[in-house]
């Protein structure tokens, strides 16, 4: 069984920086595509960033240039850098990959809190 592990949520003012990090644990498995989701009260969940495992990018238009998503696949880590926060950044943020063990599964983290106040 697979487990995302989010960690790096908090508290900042508009304009600071956050870095969530989010670990995978298990073993005999492979990691495809890892992502970040948000979703903010009252609204669907929205594809954040995504890395694929050859390090190609994808980016929401509301965070292209703020925000950096990276991955170690050595570590099976996916880290997302939010620099430049606004306050419609807050949201609780989510973990989320493709695992390939026996087959295809995809796996969500428990999520952690980001709030950027103005």
């Amino acid at each position: 069984q697979v487990q995302l592990v989010e960690s790096g949520g908090g508290l900042v003012q508009a304009g600071g920086s956050l870095r969530l990090s989010c670990a995978a644990s298990g073993s005999g498995f492979s990691i495809n595509t890892m992502r970040w989701y948000r979703q903010a009260p009252g609204n669907k969940r929205e594809l954040v960033a995504q890395i694929a495992r050859d390090g190609r990018t994808n980016y929401a238009d509301s965070v292209k240039g703020r925000f950096t998503i990276s991955r170690d696949n050595a570590k099976i880590t996916v880290v997302l850098q939010m620099n430049s926060l606004k306050p419609e950044d807050t949201a609780v943020y989510y973990c989320n990959a493709d695992v390939l063990d026996i087959r295809l599964t995809n796996y969500w983290g428990q999520g952690t809190q980001v709030s950027v106040s103005s």
